[in-house]
């Protein structure tokens, strides 16, 4: 994107007053100062510590004109037509005399031909001025300038360590630039700084700085937590019809070119403890992207409207992460409605199912499900999310894999057990369950005071009764209901 073209276009229509929410204030002033060139055109700045002065050439500065008051009558006053940038003007923004001069000078445009730059981190106009406005949002760098940032920041490094050469390879460094996507050009160049400035390398280690550093820059009041340790799909037994879906789809959500058919999202029903949650951090750990995880139980709040402020806050800071993955759990109870929620649930249904089919950033959408009956139709038609798995009950194979990924998780050689007999008597296990025990036979070694064997682990699979036999008909209803309705993840 062209910011400088589009700036020009913004202007040349005739727009009084144009908003810019940017932490970047000083490229908004050097924009703005070609910009005077190329209209041939004054530019002046205000500020409350400089007051009114000219950003085209070097001038001193009107310091009688700090007030904001101050400024606006001037600015009325003036006959010449001139752009002015109002810098962090939205403190006075409170004040109705301040909001009528700004309409003033917007209605008479005409005769004046003045037009206000609002520039700040924060913007919201007043509804008086609300139609004189048009919104600018500044180009972020793409792949090719962000690599440039950090290859700038390398050779700054190596001109201040006696020509020394930072160290790095081409994966890590694509894997550092998709990390910094999303970000402005000032918060990109700083973290690019620290992490080779920390050791004069760029390596695997810095993924997940970055991706906390990105994280506290969120500001989403705690509806957002971030997940740093997503676990590979090696550590995922069974789910082989999604593992190899999630990694077909892999270039086209990550590549360089943005596309209209990037993946969406998938849609993860089936009996609890059967890994949908841990194959949501898989999808991520896949991808090597963060994960992001939105709580619904924080964004509910008893004030009228508040609640779907809270989510349209939590969505927007997921975009500022893309590209990454966004899993919602149990999503049926976060759009349940109740008798005495005033109809909060069914706003946030609809706040969530417009987002969910006019985003355009790189969020990919992991939703888990128990509860199946409650998920609403809108929310399940393709379009919004690419497909609908059902994560079944493993089968004698994938408990053997299980099985063994658990035991090597604690230090166990799957060698030294019988895993076939294992996997037999697990028949009706979810993998929460043969891990838990796994677990439960560690103790029982413990207290014997020896090494734990098939025997420990045999005991406790034999004191178990799983889910799918203690719910044998709600187990069955939903495998009769999956199997003509979703795709098997296995």
């Amino acid at each position: 994107m062209d910011d400088l073209h589009d700036l020009e276009l913004l202007l040349r229509s005739r727009i009084p007053l144009i908003t810019i929410e940017t932490r970047e204030e000083k490229r908004v002033t050097r924009l703005f100062g070609r910009l005077a060139v190329r209209l041939a055109m004054p530019v002046m700045s205000w500020s409350a510590t400089i007051g009114l002065q000219r950003i085209d050439y070097a001038a001193a500065p009107q310091r009688h004109a700090s007030e904001a008051r101050q400024a606006l009558g001037q600015i009325k006053a003036t006959e010449t037509p001139t752009i002015y940038l109002l810098l962090d003007f939205h403190p006075y923004l409170e004040d109705h005399y301040n909001i009528r001069l700004l309409k003033e000078i917007a209605l008479d445009y005409q005769s004046l031909g003045h037009t206000l730059v609002l520039v700040s981190h924060e913007l919201e106009l007043p509804p008086e001025l609300a139609g004189f406005s048009a919104r600018f949002s500044l180009s972020l760098p793409d792949t090719k300038q962000l690599e440039e940032i950090i290859r700038d920041e390398a050779d700054h490094w190596s001109a201040a360590n006696n020509g020394g050469k930072v160290r790095t390879d081409r994966r890590t460094l694509d894997l550092v630039v998709t990390r910094l996507r999303g970000l402005t050009t000032v918060d990109a160049r700083r973290l690019a700084r620290s992490i080779i400035y920390d050791d004069g390398a760029i390596n695997a280690g810095d993924l997940d700085r970055l991706t906390r550093a990105r994280y506290q820059l969120l500001e989403s009041g705690g509806a957002l937590s971030c997940e740093f340790n997503t676990t590979d799909f090696a550590d995922v037994g069974g789910l082989e019809k999604l593992k190899r879906w999630i990694g077909l789809r892999h270039n086209a959500f990550l590549g360089a070119d943005t596309t209209p058919d990037a993946p969406r999202g998938i849609l993860l029903v089936g009996v609890q403890g059967g890994g949908k949650s841990l194959a949501a951090k898989a999808v991520a750990g896949m991808w090597e992207i963060p994960l992001l995880r939105l709580d619904f139980g924080t964004l509910y709040n008893k004030f009228f409207g508040e609640t779907e402020r809270n989510l349209r806050d939590a969505l927007k800071a997921a975009e500022t992460m893309a590209p990454c993955v966004l899993w919602i759990d149990e999503i049926e109870k976060a759009i349940a409605s109740g008798d005495y929620d005033s109809g909060t649930s069914r706003r946030i249904l609809g706040s969530l199912l417009t987002w969910l089919s006019e985003r355009t950033a790189r969020v990919f959408i992991v939703a888990t499900a128990n509860v199946i009956e409650r998920l609403p139709p809108e929310l399940i038609r393709k379009g919004r999310l690419d497909e609908i798995f059902f994560v079944d009950l493993p089968d004698t194979a994938t408990r053997a894999e299980i099985l063994a990924i658990h035991l090597r998780k604690r230090d166990q050689k799957p060698i030294d057990f019988d895993i076939p007999e294992l996997a037999s008597l697990t028949r009706g296990f979810s993998g929460a369950e043969i891990e838990q025990a796994i677990v439960a036979a560690t103790y029982l070694a413990r207290e014997q005071q020896s090494a734990m064997n098939t025997g420990h682990i045999r005991t406790e699979i034999e004191q178990t009764r799983p889910l799918s036999l203690v719910m044998a008909e709600k187990v069955a209803w939903l495998r009769a209901w999956a199997k003509d309705r979703t795709v098997s993840a296995n």
